[in-house]
């Protein structure tokens, strides 16, 4: 896969497109306007400033030909958004990471219809870092400790410890209280996310999901759990708690997918990544965040906005 030849302009890579195998347009411009009709104006206003390019970073013109399987990059208009009224906490910040404390509603990075209410393109602009990455990712709903690595060089050290599960995670739930469930308890079950559904899915097979499940306190009837889970499947705590019964509260999408608007702040997900620890690649020193929100805040079913 070619980099891309663009730099990250006001917090936003640049998209990539690869041209199809075959095609009757004549040149770039054609394909890209066949393909997206509705931006016509722009894509020819775009080619106009030179501002989409080969993957060689030679800009496109007008009569630039049409070559299968090339690829071209272009900055897109990020969709409007609803302002997410919550900010991005910094932990920590040194010469390879940065750590913060992300709002519930906020995604980690563009993705579907939101591009710049991301937490990835926020940071980018706000603390002028234009090679900020992911280390990993938390949902849109979860609030929590979120570790992005500052430059290039350091990012496949830390995305390798999450990706091979060599970092200690621990999370904070609100969620309803069962007599007749005894805790700690580990759940395990095979879980299967297909693309375009919202919801995952436990179905037979070998294990792929493993959490552990304790509670912390009770009141009412709602509990504090601290969920610990051994593997990283999409939705794993939110499926593992509604199989057990309990799911987390604020929880749209289990048991049932629920049509929440986008502006609708005030039930968020009781959920949060309030510990994360691993042994530095670099350093070799053991590495501990937490985030100091407060789920409590949050308990009742219509809370405001913290």
């Amino acid at each position: 896969m070619p980099s891309a030849p663009l730099p990250v302009r006001d917090g936003l890579n640049p998209s990539r497109l690869r041209l199809p195998d075959a095609g009757e347009w004549t040149t770039v411009l054609e394909y890209l306007v066949a393909r997206f009709p509705h931006d016509a104006a722009r894509l020819r206003e775009k080619v106009t400033l030179g501002e989409v390019v080969t993957g060689s970073g030679a800009a496109i013109t007008e009569t630039t030909p049409f070559s299968a399987r090339e690829f071209v990059f272009l900055y897109r208009d990020p969709p409007d958004e609803v302002p997410v009224p919550f900010t991005v906490d910094v932990l920590h910040r040194d010469e390879h990471l940065l750590v913060v404390d992300k709002p519930h509603f906020l995604a980690t990075m563009p993705r579907g219809g939101w591009v710049t209410e991301t937490a990835l393109v926020r940071l980018r602009r706000e603390l002028d870092l234009p090679e900020l990455s992911p280390a990993h990712r938390l949902d849109r709903l979860t609030a929590g400790v979120l570790v992005f690595t500052v430059h290039a060089g350091a990012r496949r050290a830390y995305q390798s410890l999450f990706a091979e599960q060599r970092v200690h995670k621990e999370y904070e739930a609100l969620a309803p209280v069962s007599d007749d469930l005894a805790f700690p308890r580990e759940v395990r079950s095979r879980i299967d996310k297909q693309r375009g559904v919202l919801q995952a899915r436990e179905v037979p097979g070998d294990t792929n999901a493993v959490s552990r499940v304790e509670i912390l306190g009770i009141d009412g009837a709602v509990g504090r759990y601290r969920l610990l889970p051994r593997t990283g499947k999409t939705h794993q705590l939110r499926v593992h708690m509604n199989s057990l019964g309990i799911p987390i509260l604020g929880d749209p999408l289990y048991p049932k997918v629920q049509d929440v608007a986008p502006q609708d702040f005030s039930n968020p997900l009781r959920l949060l990544a309030r510990k994360i620890e691993f042994e530095d690649p670099f350093s070799g020193s053991r590495r501990y965040f937490a985030s100091r929100r407060n789920l409590a805040a949050w308990k009742h079913s219509t809370p405001g906005p913290r």
